[in-house]
């Protein structure tokens, strides 16, 4: 994967974390529970690149 792919999955997974933070923080009894494995499963990739 080159530099400018790995740095536009970044920017887009950091997105998408801005985007579902204030849904998740919303739902605390995690009545959605996909929201909350979608933003836990993009943390661990952004902490993975």
């Amino acid at each position: 994967m080159s530099k400018k792919d790995l740095t536009r999955k970044v920017a887009n997974m950091k997105a998408r974390i801005a985007e579902l933070e204030p849904l998740v923080k919303r739902d605390p009894l995690k009545k959605h529970p996909q929201i909350h494995e979608e933003l836990e499963k993009l943390k661990k990739g952004l902490q993975e690149v």
